[in-house]
């Protein structure tokens, strides 16, 4: 890959970032520095991706740049009951997010409980349905098996998720390009208006070019935006402005 091919990715990417921060450790410094690596040179990142503890704090420091708060609900295990979910998702409203990335009871889906698993979508969409964008998180790689990742698509895509996610960036296999592949075609062969966030293990500017190119080659050239397709990251937004600055990226750690 040549300099300004690499540079193109880049520039594409950049505004792509759901820059995440759901470390364990997580404090207002962290939240204040996360809000001002979202406001580059560059352009603005996609998103941030926090804790819903921090969404009014990150608000107020983010002002008026226009860079939504995604947060996360029934995160990591998606385990909860639904009305547990249903108060952190009401809550995480009120504070101001914009995004809520919900984990899909896959455990449930695993067993054969389809019920349990759809009951929970419908009801966090019938939430968020004017409030927020719904991110469905499948997390792929403990669904493992090819027919359960694309059931799962299925199953969010019908319950009126806004983008499905591969990962919570939480267990031993996040996002793969194999598992990106197989949720794309799903939404191409669902017909909506569906976008995907790959998430975890996303490191470097190659990376996010080849999920783009699996984008590209089955959705069209013009389809992955800041609407329709978010790389869940932290740590590639140091290889991103590290390729346009041409300098050498630090060491990537995190999410």
């Amino acid at each position: 890959m040549d300099t300004s091919d690499k540079k193109a990715i880049a520039r594409r990417a950049l505004a792509l970032v759901d820059l995440t921060d759901l470390n364990d450790g997580s404090n207002h410094d962290a939240i204040n520095a996360l809000c001002q690596r979202a406001q580059t040179e560059f352009g603005n990142t996609g998103a941030i991706c926090i804790w819903p503890r921090f969404i009014a704090h990150a608000k107020k420091q983010l002002g008026g740049s226009g860079i939504p708060i995604a947060t996360v609900v029934n995160f990591p295990g998606g385990n909860q009951s639904i009305d547990m979910t249903l108060a952190e998702t009401h809550s995480a409203i009120d504070d101001g997010a914009d995004e809520v990335d919900l984990v899909m009871p896959y455990r449930a889906l695993m067993d054969g409980d389809q019920t349990t698993a759809r009951a929970m979508l419908v009801a966090i969409r019938s939430t968020t349905a004017e409030n927020a964008l719904l991110k469905v998180i499948l997390e792929t790689g403990e669904l493992g098996d090819e027919s359960l990742i694309r059931q799962a698509s299925k199953m969010a895509i019908s319950a009126g998720a806004d983008f499905i996610k591969t990962s919570t960036g939480k267990v031993s296999e996040n996002a793969t390009l194999a598992t990106a592949r197989i949720m794309i075609e799903e939404i191409a062969s669902s017909k909506k208006k569906v976008g995907f966030k790959p998430a975890g293990g996303i490191k470097t500017t190659k990376d996010c070019g080849d999920y783009l190119a699996i984008a590209d080659e089955i959705m069209g050239p013009d389809w992955a935006s800041n609407t329709t397709f978010r790389f869940g990251a932290s740590g590639v937004l140091d290889d991103l402005l590290a390729t346009l600055q041409d300098e050498d990226a630090p060491e990537s750690q995190g999410y």
